[in-house]
């Protein structure tokens, strides 16, 4: 008996031979009856057709199941296929799968008869001849894109008469996060009608799954796939169930329903599509058994504004459905220009065309229209200038960043765009290389698009990668369009620069890539390493980034929990023996594997070269992953060895939280000290907290005062007044809970919501709720309260410990506090609420008013009345020595306040503060009355009484 196995590299081409059209019609007529393979070699079919099976020279599939099971974004995929000779004689065959080019495969068996074959991953012999003579002999296919970023995979076998073989495939993969989704993709080709067809994919995401859908069947390549116009609809036989966190899909259509598809057996693309809870923090940072993966995709950020250079061949190979589609999609691209953004145009072909020379232009409606009209008219013609095209996009976008006053926090790249090779100017692949990378020197990105078959891939591949960027390859065909506006679309929207992502030294080793240069809308930063200190309780986690005029520090403390508790068993993928190689190792080893291919395709080193390579195949021989260097060699095994079986474990919700630990910042395991939690703040007693009660501290006069405030629920209290001065505002809206029970108030009143407001030196406002913060400066930003994280401006600053407090500096000279007050099982009477600390003061002027800015400049003195005599004014040194007494009385702006000494409860660091006590809302005491300091809306400047103003 004759075994071939072979991995063909690159999209597949074959299509198969397709069904006779009489068989094809009658099986839209009648099912075929379900029928047991283990008494019977093939599915019972009626009697009119088995003379139609004897007429076919192939064998029949029986049999095409897919299982998947998706863990925290790394996928783990099992291909089952049976395939029956009913025929006379042996018969060929040919076991085919379309994976994922991202994907490595990590197993397969086959039984054909009474025998069985395991595939042993082992290292590729090197090579003699050098790279470049083996790229001319195949041109290299993409390791990326939508369309075609697919490997084929196939097995060929002879099975004998009346025999069948049984095909089991192992493959995983990273799944990466385009426009806000993660996509999941299986190829169901298998080339002719099928029995038993299956797709099962079960996703567990302890973060919570968000937006799954299931489009139609992808199938661009062929027609006829049953897909309507603007169909949004999964295709036919799909179940989709899920939970919060869990999520089960399986397609399993009949025979009729796979003929109504396609009857060549060619369905498509089976897409699932769905994303995770997320928010602004440090990200979701996932430990177990000594390794961790940490997914950063942080939402609601404004975008940074760009500086773009697109660089378009218009050489005679473009004429015609690609410069057409090309021009398609930059019209639409330029449409979704920001105001913000500035931009350029070359085309290029054998001659360099510069749009607008030397400069680039701002988004404009008249620029807008004068660029399409540029587009418009490119024809294409002449040869193929690479170099001199990417040298006069990157001396453009040099000389705009080095001549103009640029934000400082702006992202300037280039989008270059192909579909062929050098055939002008330099046309040596290295010297294009390094002619570039000198060019761009760090100070930009650089992103590649080839299209159609003629472009050198590893050319543009390695374009993208020395110059921080992305490649995209994409097939001439009627979606090109669309794909060029999506590939775009997931690079037009940078929203954070220079992200750092940085761990303790002596806690973690062998980290993956942990600088960035920029993140996308829509997109992830993947970090994994192993943990080292096995002594520890916790990573640290510090992610640094900045965000157009804003400078962010986020940090957190993960706990970390005992193996034993956050051990998941059962995934496909996994043998026997191999449980401790779990999801979380797995995915620091293909992420590891990943960046030493790309570095080893990045460096001109031939030493460091077969170090890369060498450390990349002892990598994958320990993971048992088929990658360039290593390859899949067949083994019979003993004679009375099993045929390949499916193990398939279907996650489960029970003791899911002691299975799985997804820590997301400081949502820590009860029993983890966390360092920020109410740590406690030493600031001044001036402050507005509780029910409210309000507390003056008056250092000179070494005494405190306090007051309280009935409000009303809904009521907004102006706290801080200094609009015209200083430029700050600060105002505390109420609201309402029950009184306690024999109380002497109707109701109690809480801060929800503190808002400050600035306007120098540019307006900005802080919109702070015990969950989360508002900054807005003009771009807005969202911040959640129980995640520590720092933001920083020219001006402002947003220091938040997680679950604590928030302190805001402005100008370093004005700092507020907020303590922020939750409680885990409130009493009717109790709503979680806002504290609000006066810190510094240097910076407010001295007319600053509010119920607390009027005290900050005022002397206020203390007197004493005895029974028959004057008052008299009390010394600093006397102040200790005073007995409660009702007829001790404080002087303000001259007007004379009777006050009682009283203890208050408050949260600077000291359990309570003796105070002078106003009663009846701070009657004399404050200026005017306390419906004097009620603003209409949160965002009222108003400073004196009656005056509103806005921010």
């Amino acid at each position: 008996m004759i075994l071939w196995l072979w991995l063909c590299w690159g999209f597949s081409t074959s299509a198969g031979q397709p069904d006779s059209e009489l068989m094809a019609r009658y099986l839209e007529e009648e099912l075929m009856a379900d029928y047991s393979i283990m008494e019977q070699v093939a599915r019972r079919v009626p009697r009119q057709a088995k003379f139609l099976q004897r007429l076919e020279t192939r064998p029949r599939m029986s049999e095409f199941t897919v299982k998947s099971t998706i863990i925290s974004r790394y996928a783990f995929t099992t291909v089952s296929c049976t395939m029956v000779n009913s025929g006379s004689e042996a018969r060929e065959a040919v076991f085919e799968m379309q994976i994922p080019a991202a994907a490595f495969i990590s197993n397969f068996t086959m039984s054909i008869g009474n025998k069985t074959y395991y595939g042993e991953v082992t290292g590729k012999e090197k090579k003699h001849n050098s790279d470049d003579k083996a790229r001319h002999k195949k041109p290299p296919s993409p390791t990326d894109g939508r369309e075609n970023g697919y490997e084929t995979f196939k097995a060929s076998v002879f099975i004998p008469r009346k025999m069948q073989a049984k095909f089991l495939l192992h493959y995983e993969e990273l799944l990466q996060r385009r426009l806000g989704k993660y996509e999941y993709t299986v190829s169901i080709r298998p080339q002719q009608l099928v029995g038993r067809l299956r797709v099962e994919v079960n996703i567990l995401e302890n973060s919570g799954i968000v937006s799954l859908e299931v489009p139609p069947l992808r199938n661009s390549k062929h027609k006829g796939n049953g897909k309507v116009e603007g169909d949004v609809s999964p295709p036919p036989s799909t179940v989709v169930g899920h939970t919060k966190t869990l999520a089960k899909v399986t397609f399993n259509p009949s025979v009729v329903e796979q003929t109504r598809i396609a009857r060549n057996g060619i369905l498509g693309d089976f897409i699932i599509r769905y994303d995770v809870n997320r928010e602004l923090s440090v990200g979701d940072v996932q430990i177990l058994n000594g390794y961790f993966v940490h997914y950063f995709a942080p939402t609601d950020l404004p975008p940074l504004p760009k500086n773009v250079v697109f660089v378009l061949d218009s050489s005679a190979s473009m004429v015609g459905t690609k410069l057409k589609q090309t021009k398609e999609a930059l019209f639409t691209i330029l449409q979704d220009l920001r105001p913000e953004d500035h931009f350029n145009i070359i085309g290029f072909s054998n001659r360099i065309k510069v749009w607008q020379q030397d400069r680039l232009v701002p988004v404009t409606p008249n620029n807008i229209r004068d660029a399409k009209k540029y587009i418009h008219n490119m024809s294409p013609t002449g040869g193929t200038n690479i170099n001199g095209a990417l040298q006069t996009g990157a001396k453009l976008l040099n000389d705009y960043i080095a001549q103009n006053d640029i934000d400082a926090r702006s992202v300037s790249l280039i989008i270059f765009l192909t579909d062929g090779r050098p055939t002008v100017g330099e046309t040596q692949s290295s010297k294009i290389l390094s002619n570039t990378k000198d060019a761009i020197r760090e100070k930009f990105c650089l992103f590649t698009i080839g299209i159609g078959n003629d472009v050198d891939h590893r050319l543009l591949e390695r374009m993208a990668l020395e110059n921080c960027g992305m490649t995209r390859h994409f097939q001439e065909d009627e979606d090109a369009a669309s794909h060029l506006k999506g590939f775009y679309d997931e690079i037009g929207t940078p929203l954070l620069s220079d992200i750092r992502v940085d761990y303790p030294e002596d806690n973690v080793e062998q980290v993956t890539q942990n600088f960035f240069p920029n993140y996308f809308n829509g997109s992830e930063i993947i970090i994994a390493g192993k943990l080292i200190n096995h002594t520890s309780d916790s990573l640290h986690v510090e992610v640094t980034a900045s965000n157009s005029k804003k400078y962010i520090l986020l940090k957190t403390d993960v706990a970390i929990d005992l193996p034993s508790r956050n051990d998941i068993r059962g995934v496909p993928g996994l043998e026997d023996g191999k449980g401790d190689k779990n999801y979380i190792e797995r995915a620091w080893s293909y992420l590891t594997i990943k960046e030493l291919l790309n570095s080893r395709l990045k460096s001109d080193d031939n030493q460091e070269k077969d170090y890369l390579m060498e450390k990349a195949k002892s990598m994958a021989l320990t993971y048992n992953f088929v990658t360039p260097f290593t390859v899949l060699k067949m083994r019979e095994a003993g004679l009375h060895s099993e045929p390949p079986q499916e193990e398939f474990i279907s996650p489960s919700t029970d003791g899911i939280g002691e299975k799985l630990q997804s820590l997301q910042g400081h949502k820590a395991p009860p029993g983890i000290r966390r360092q920020q939690d109410k740590q406690r703040i030493k600031i001044s007693k001036t402050s507005a907290d509780g029910d409210p009660h309000f507390v003056i501290d008056c250092p000179s006069s070494k005494f405190s005062i306090c007051f309280n405030i009935d409000g009303e629920p809904g009521d907004i209290l102006r706290l801080v007044s200094d609009h015209k001065e200083s430029g700050v505002t600060v105002n505390g809206q109420l609201i309402g809970a029950p009184a306690p029970p024999n109380g002497h108030k109707k109701h109690r009143t809480y801060f929800s919501t503190i808002t400050i407001l600035s306007n120098k030196p540019e307006r900005s406002y802080l919109e702070i709720t015990p969950k989360r913060i508002i900054l807005d400066d003009g771009e807005r930003l969202l911040l959640s309260c129980d995640r520590s994280a720092i933001v920083r401006s020219s001006s402002l600053e947003v220091s938040i410990s997680a679950n604590s407090n928030i302190t805001v500096t402005i100008r370093d000279t004005i700092s507020f506090v907020i303590l922020i007050h939750h409680y885990k099982k409130p009493a009717p009477y109790q709503r979680d609420h806002l504290g609000f600390y006066i810190s510094n003061s240097k910076g407010l002027s001295s007319v600053s008013h509010g119920l607390l800015g009027q005290f900050l400049n005022h002397e206020v003195k203390l007197l004493q009345e005895s029974l028959n005599t004057s008052h008299q004014q009390v010394g600093q040194n006397q102040t200790e020595a005073l007995q409660p007494n009702p007829t001790n009385t404080l002087k303000v702006k001259g007007r004379l306040v009777p006050v009682v000494w009283k203890q208050r409860r408050i949260y600077n660091g000291q359990q309570e503060v003796d105070c002078w006590f106003a009663k009846n809302n701070a009657d004399k005491l404050i200026d005017g009355s306390y419906k004097d300091y009620l603003a209409s809306h949160p965002f009222d400047t108003g400073n004196s009484f009656g005056t509103i103003n806005s921010l």
